[in-house]
């Protein structure tokens, strides 16, 4: 066991809350047991300052055939997969309340880590802690089913463990992605093998620390940084894991399928957005204004469930437009440790520029920038991945900027005439994850949040979230669904059983 933390921004680290002896040492978690990785290192840069602050070393395709390997005898022999439903939601509470526990530290190092502002990745731990607690609730609820018989049997359904399964997860919001994954996997009776983002490794390996210590039998969890184009890949591939769940972009999810389809084995995938935000001319306008620009600009754009095409009624459009700019322009530019920061900065200075591509090409196609648009001078920003709240106009729903998704905090805002108009413009898009909809008349509401194609759809709110509530995504969006009372069930083999009821026997055959 090593400190990987740099000895130069150690004591910058404790002043955020992290504690590098505690939570930056040089291991990955394979079947139990905390050991130095052997593969390639991984550079962990503060997305505030551009500083390295920790160096990994990542999982190899060794470590997963390991770990699926150990996972599966643990899952066998531990007990855990026959355990009574109640005894193991016991451990999944136990989860829920270490991560509540350690939420401010959880919260500080995922602000190291992936720039987040700290009342964001305080939001997400709790989110997790209660996605733990949710699962276990609902473990101890979920009831087979006796059905209905249709001959002189009794039939069962039943629902049993598939064995080992993995969850790939993305860098955007580590610890509530996490907890989405693990906690219904883990209250199935599965081990489950879990492969942060190389971009953000460390909360998800806290997590890990924090599982052990709440009394997850040794084994069942693996956590394996490492590119997806090796680890990820092969755990896909793994012929003894018999389930994944990513959460990332497109084009990978598409390959995954084919991977998965190969073997025959379930998938789901959480994949891009190109959300629709739509504002009608009788919405609450203040309202609207602030969940507009909290549905884009919140966790800088890097959501796969931004607002990112605002749809406004040509009558109120240019109005609309000129106050969302005001306040957009605004928007302070910060670090995530900074408690006035509304914009944090981009996970990278890789990502920062390939946004700042996209406005330059969009901008050279005739697009107007409103506000931002360029990577800004400032001196106190210079060294972070840092780019500003941009709004442009001048653009159509045709247009390469409003078609493919930027995964930043730029967005495009587009007049519309009418409910047909918006409904036509809004589904003509290759994604379908959400949607919002600014309107008092709730009829309206219902008509076009059935009419446009999203797995989420917000009526006067944005980028609210329940446990409780089913999350899908349709078209080049995902496939399968994420939380609800369900979600135990889409890590389960369902099993049918027949008892014979009659006391006579099978009439068949002529030598009866």
């Amino acid at each position: 066991m090593s400190l990987v933390a740099s000895t130069d921004t150690a004591p910058a680290l404790i002043g955020a809350g992290v504690d590098p002896s505690r939570d930056l040492l040089d291991e990955i978690y394979v079947a139990g047991r905390w050991v130095t990785g052997t593969g390639e290192p991984i550079e962990s840069i503060d997305p505030a300052s551009g500083h390295r602050f920790a160096t990994l070393r990542a999982a190899t395709v060794d470590d997963v055939d390991v770990a699926v390997r150990a996972g599966l005898s643990a899952a066998r022999t531990s007990g855990w997969a026959t355990m009574l439903p109640h005894e193991r939601a016991a451990t999944l509470h136990r989860i829920g309340n270490a991560v509540e526990f350690n939420a401010d530290r959880i919260a500080a190092l995922q602000t190291l880590d992936t720039g987040k502002t700290l009342s964001e990745t305080k939001a997400l731990a709790a989110s997790a802690a209660n996605t733990f607690r949710y699962m276990a609730a609902a473990l101890e609820t979920a009831d087979d089913a006796v059905t209905t018989p249709r001959g002189p049997w009794m039939t069962l359904s039943t629902h049993q463990p598939m064995g080992v399964v993995g969850a790939i997860t993305p860098w955007n919001s580590p610890i509530a992605s996490d907890a989405q994954k693990l906690a219904p996997a883990l209250a199935a009776g599965n081990a489950v093998i879990s492969k942060p983002p190389v971009w953000a490794p460390w909360v998800t390996l806290l997590l890990a620390r924090l599982c052990e210590e709440a009394g997850l039998p040794s084994g069942l969890l693996s956590v394996l940084p490492g590119p997806g184009r090796t680890v990820g890949e092969a755990l896909v591939r793994h012929p003894q894991v018999a389930k994944v769940s990513f959460t990332g972009g497109t084009s990978t999810g598409r390959h995954l399928a084919h991977v998965a389809a190969d073997k025959l084995m379930p998938i789901t995938l959480e994949l891009g957005g190109k959300s629709p935000t739509i504002v009608f001319d009788d919405a609450d306008l203040e309202r609207a204004l602030q969940g507009v620009l909290f549905g884009i600009f919140s966790s800088s754009g890097q959501s796969c469930i931004a607002g990112s095409r605002i749809f406004v009624q040509r009558s109120i459009f240019d109005n609309f437009t000129d106050e969302l700019v005001r306040r957009a322009a605004r928007l302070r530019l910060g670090p995530g440790t900074d408690g006035g920061t509304d914009v944090a900065p981009m996970i990278s200075r890789t990502h920062r520029d390939s946004v700042a591509t996209m406005v330059d090409a969009a901008v050279a196609a005739g697009a107007q920038v409103r506000c931002g648009g360029r990577i800004p001078d400032d001196p106190g920003l210079a060294t972070g991945s840092y780019y500003p709240p941009t709004i442009l106009t001048g653009v159509t729903n045709a247009d390469t900027i409003s078609r493919e998704e930027i995964f930043g905090p730029v967005a495009v805002v587009i007049p519309f005439d009418d409910e047909a108009d918006v409904i036509t413009q809004a589904n003509d898009t290759v994604y379908g994850l959400a949607c919002g909809l600014w309107t008092q008349d709730y009829r309206r509401a219902l008509r076009v949040g059935e009419a446009v194609n999203a797995g989420t759809v917000w009526v006067n709110t944005y980028k609210q979230f329940s446990i409780s509530t089913p999350f899908t995504g349709l078209r080049e969006s995902g496939l399968g669904t994420e939380k609800g009372r369900d979600a135990i069930r889409q890590y389960s083999d369902q099993k049918s059983i027949y008892l014979d009821r009659s006391d006579a026997p099978m009439r068949w055959g002529t030598s009866r």
